[in-house]
């Protein structure tokens, strides 16, 4: 029998830590600006019931972020453009855009506020409020890198939202109730 004791799995062990991402650099307190040009939410999701994956984007329209003095009174708030839905199928995206969805028509913005920076054991969460058409639910946004430079400030963050709890429940083939989103600021 072959011995599987500490020292095998030293070499393994040590590569798995090499995975994890570097601790986030706490920025300097202040207000920064979203720069639209350079932020967006991407999200992915599933189709056919979940055979197939489906990708898309949201440009960002404007926002701001807080970093106070302690970190978790830090705050945001974001405003997505919901008419700037990208998939790279010019038919779904004008359905993602219609009445079954956000319906961009009634409901141009998706906004996002924060009620409260908290760290959590792998890391910090920012805890707010996502509305989309006029339906706002709780979302964890984790934060997954946090990055200072001179007068600027790079945000990512990951989430998983039920579409359902924002009333978007038509076209269940088309989209999966979940999507995962990754926002970038």
């Amino acid at each position: 029998m072959r011995n599987y004791g500490r020292s095998a799995l030293a070499p393994w062990h040590r590569k798995a830590r090499s995975w994890l991402p570097p601790p986030l650099q706490i920025p300097a307190t202040g207000t920064y600006r979203i720069d639209p040009a350079s932020s967006s939410v991407s999200f992915t999701t599933r189709h056919l019931f979940g055979l197939g994956a489906v990708k898309g984007t949201f440009g960002v329209l404007s926002g701001e972020v807080t970093i106070a003095d302690p970190v978790t009174a830090s705050t945001a708030q974001a405003v997505i453009d919901a008419a700037s839905f990208s998939g790279g199928h010019p038919k779904r995206d004008k359905d993602v855009k219609s009445a079954n969805f956000p319906h961009v028509q009634e409901h141009p913005h998706i906004t996002f506020e924060s009620s409260r920076l908290a760290r959590e054991a792998d890391g910090w969460l920012m805890r707010g409020q996502l509305t989309v058409r006029g339906h706002s639910a709780p979302v964890e946004l984790a934060v997954t890198e946090s990055r200072g430079s001179g007068d600027g400030l790079t945000l990512r963050g990951t989430t998983r939202i039920d579409r359902y709890a924002f009333g978007l429940t038509k076209k269940k083939g088309l989209a999966a109730r979940y999507l995962d989103l990754e926002i970038t600021a």
